[in-house]
């Protein structure tokens, strides 16, 4: 075996092969420590986009129609790192201003200007939020008057009240009958009862409300993902909020929540990472991080569910917060990332809000741990190739991330030259790719019509829309258009 040194991305090796009169091409790429943008992971912004001015100090917009702020063709968010999402939440009295009428205009321009920055977007339609200017349309309002006392403090309306799941429902029904799909749509996060959407007392609705507001969104939106929200805390049992919903749980006991085609993978968000005791001030010594999430995760049986779709988390309060007046040291913010980490975070909404100068490092080095990190460790291929022949190739990948990537984004090599350029797509499947090493051997075939000649042989993960690369992988040798070369091959009808 003859090895030579290919610039200083690649590695490449020789092996004659005797069967087949040629010779394969073994490439090793170079690894690179770089902080990548990728899509469906890292931080969000929150009720803007990349570009937009950060929330001043500790505070922080939820809930109302995204106040857009003049662009100037920057996309950098300053103390904060760049990102692929985008977060909306938004209260349903300004979806659906009328009893009969919705304000799609407001998704389409958000999904329109995430796109334009470089971002896919998250949506929340919370039926409420705290606050006088925070209640249920005025429409329904009028037509349920003032509620009796509630089973929960964070109830505005009961949500037993058959009008409830009609219009409210009816309006998860039509978003997602419009929306399903849109490739520009990261995931939807489900929201049926509480303040801001966040589920509090979900635990408390008969079966059949709780399944008929859940079922809204698992019977209209099948491509995209669902994510929802059972770890408040305030269920004694998280589990119950799967129960009779074909949403795939599991447990530690060998129980689980169904099976077959019929179950549904969604992901789960936390909206309180970081709470370390924000209540003792109360004189509570409880806190998320050590007496919901690590119990929640278990007991709702979505300990497993990273595997298929998304886990989300947004930070309690703000990293200013955390800095001031929490007072968090750096070894506390590491121990909350390790512990998202273990977890299998994503993405991560820290509400717009700055990151401290200090913290930047241990930001840095979370986000390369984040969601998925594919470095490509080796790729294998022949030298030479017939015009319509086999290109096969093998290829060994490290997920270096603690999930997968959860779109099907197709792999595919690209043959190139002065004349002529030919993207080959494979039946390669990221989703699967799991922490670790994945192995994906597979075949392309070439074009009839392929002239013979010395090509450029490269590979990319691609945008189904586009063709173009969408994916960066953590090794060198990326070109100024997004593939990455593993070397050159040769076309020709009668190979050596």
């Amino acid at each position: 075996m003859r090895k030579i040194r290919f610039s200083t991305a690649l590695c490449l090796a020789f092996l004659y092969s005797a069967a087949y009169g040629q010779q394969t091409v073994i490439v090793r790429p170079q690894e690179t420590d770089d902080l990548l943008v990728n899509p469906g992971i890292g931080f969000n912004t929150f009720q803007r986009f990349n570009g937009d001015t950060l929330n001043a100090g500790g505070g922080w917009t939820e809930g109302f129609p995204i106040e857009y702020q003049e662009f100037d063709g920057d996309l950098t968010n300053p103390d904060h790192p760049p990102t692929s999402t985008a977060y909306f939440r938004v209260y349903w009295r300004f979806v659906q201003p009328e009893k009969d009428s919705y304000n799609w205009a407001m998704f389409d321009k958000a999904l329109k200007t995430a796109a334009e920055r470089g971002q896919t977007l998250l949506v929340r339609i919370a039926p409420y939020g705290g606050g006088p200017d925070k209640d249920v349309p005025a429409w329904y309002r009028k037509m349920v008057g003032e509620e009796k006392k509630l089973l929960s403090d964070k109830w505005r309306v009961d949500p037993e009240d058959p009008r409830y799941l009609q219009y409210f429902g009816g309006l998860v029904r039509a978003f997602g009958e419009r929306y399903d799909g849109h490739p520009d749509l990261e995931c939807v996060d489900v929201s049926i009862v509480g303040f801001w959407g966040e589920g509090d007392g979900s635990h408390l609705l008969s079966d059949k409300t709780r399944i008929a507001l859940t079922s809204a969104y698992l019977d209209t939106f099948r491509k995209t993902h669902l994510i929802f929200q059972p770890l408040n805390g305030d269920a004694p049992d998280p589990g119950v909020l799967v129960a009779g919903l074909p949403i795939a749980a599991s447990w530690p006991d060998g129980r689980d929540n169904g099976n077959g085609p019929q179950m549904r993978h969604l992901g789960w968000r936390v909206d309180c990472l970081g709470d370390m005791g924000f209540r003792r001030e109360q004189g509570s010594r409880w806190c998320h991080m050590q007496d919901a999430y690590p119990q929640d995760i278990i007991k709702s049986g979505m300990q497993d569910a990273w595997k298929k779709a998304p886990v989300t988390m947004e930070i309690c309060g703000t990293f200013m917060r955390w800095k001031g007046r929490e007072g968090y040291t750096e070894e506390v913010v590491k121990h909350v990332f390790d512990k998202a980490l273990e977890w299998h975070i994503s993405s991560f909404n820290a509400k717009s809000s700055p990151v401290p100068e200090q913290w930047r490092p241990l930001v840095d080095d979370w986000l390369k741990k984040m969601g998925y990190r594919l470095v490509l460790r080796k790729f294998t291929y022949p030298s030479e190739v017939r015009p319509h022949g086999k290109l096969a190739f093998t290829s060994w990948w490290e997920n270096k991330g603690v999930a997968p990537c959860y779109k099907d984004f197709p792999l595919a090599l690209r043959l190139r030259n002065s004349g002529r350029t030919e993207v080959l797509a494979t039946d390669a499947d990221i989703r699967d790719w799991l922490p670790g090493d994945n192995l994906y051997d597979d075949a392309v075939f070439l074009p009839p019509d392929l002239p013979e000649g010395e090509y450029d042989l490269e590979l990319g993960i691609l945008d189904k829309r586009t063709r173009n690369p969408k994916v960066k992988l953590a090794i060198a040798g990326m070109g100024p258009d997004g593939w990455y070369r593993m070397g050159r091959i040769t076309v020709r009808e009668t190979l050596k």
